[in-house]
């Protein structure tokens, strides 16, 4: 097994910078397009079979350190029987979005050998191919709960603060349910064998500081502090993060995802060097020319102040624009960095 990617996030030496992307098992990929045909995401992430075959085709095809499972952040809503569709282009719809504390009431516990068996096996099918890390996620309480009470993808988020703002009690009672069913959720996937989980608060940089710390820390402190298996290395992922990193970092994990917007020695600095750090090229810079992706990889390797704790990724996910020679070069590039 390369465990380059599981020392780094410990801040252990390794001989070279470990690489993934987030959504690297995507629609970029000609063979991830042949494979999904006109099926939606979800029919492929309930087949376990295709669901491990396109987790597995990046790590041959770009030669990446880790491999993350396929699936989908609504897979623990669907499990616990929540009705919702992901849309085309659109992303997940909800059926019928909260707007009170009865329908919060109803939410039933996730038994994962019952609700999402098709995700464990998953697992266990790359656990018998794979020769490299699989990084297990789950999207964090904040976000979660921005779908459920949006209904849908937004830019503004004024039905999820407004209900944050108004509904206290409904409020908390929501957050303390989906750590809950997060925790449920993570702790599945690590017994079933990945090495290494992501938290995604994607949408989390609509807060202030103030507001992230009263209405949603405590809830992404509870996930990360009862994730069962300390030996399991931790990741924090957010967007927009700028203004809130030194609470956005102080929960109990190892790594601090950061978006392009800050410099990454500044990320570092605020966060501090007992966590380590991942990140930061903006996704769109892989579709320019090499000799401007390069430019831009250089400068990160550059600002960093010490290379150990550096897991090299994108600011977000990998778009479905991407030509897919531009992420081989990318990866080829980072791992004969000097370290």
């Amino acid at each position: 097994m390369n465990s380059i990617i599981i020392d780094t996030c410990f801040r252990k030496k390794t001989p070279y910078t470990p690489v993934w992307y987030m959504r690297q098992a995507g629609r970029y990929l000609p063979e991830y397009r042949k494979l999904k045909g006109d099926r939606n995401i979800l029919d492929i992430v309930k087949n376990a079979e295709f669901a491990a075959q396109i987790t597995m085709l990046p790590v041959k095809k770009l030669n990446v350190d880790a491999a993350v499972l396929f699936a989908d952040i609504m897979v623990p809503l669907i499990g616990i029987g929540l009705e919702l569709e992901i849309v085309e282009n659109i992303g997940p719809v909800i059926k019928n979005p909260i707007s009170s504390i009865e329908q919060i009431k109803k939410f039933r516990t996730l038994n994962p050998r019952e609700d999402i068996p098709y995700l464990l096996k998953t697992i266990s099918l790359l656990k018998n191919e794979l020769t490299v890390p699989i990084i297990g996620f789950s999207a964090a309480p904040f976000t979660l709960a921005s779908y459920l009470i949006e209904g849908k993808p937004t830019r503004d988020f004024i039905k999820t603060k407004k209900f944050m703002y108004t509904n206290p009690v409904a409020w908390n009672l929501l957050m303390k349910k989906l750590s809950k069913l997060i925790n449920t959720y993570i702790n599945a996937q690590i017994n079933q064998g990945v090495s290494l989980i992501q938290l995604f608060d994607s949408w989390v940089g609509c807060l202030s500081e103030s507001d992230y710390i009263s209405y949603v820390l405590p809830f992404s402190k509870e996930v990360f502090d009862n994730i069962q298996n300390k030996k399991i290395p931790t990741i924090h992922f957010g967007t927009n993060t700028a203004g809130m990193l030194p609470a956005f970092s102080s929960v109990n994990c190892n790594v601090i995802s950061v978006d392009w917007r800050m410099p990454i020695a500044k990320c570092w600095e605020i966060i501090g060097y007992k966590k380590g750090i991942q990140g930061n090229l903006d996704p769109i810079l892989l579709l320019s020319d090499w000799n401007t992706i390069k430019k831009n990889v250089d400068i990160i390797f550059d600002q960093i102040p010490r290379k150990k704790g550096f897991i090299f990724n994108l600011g977000h996910g990998v778009l479905p624009e991407t030509p897919v020679e531009n992420l081989v070069k990318l990866t080829d590039y980072v791992h004969q960095k000097l370290i």
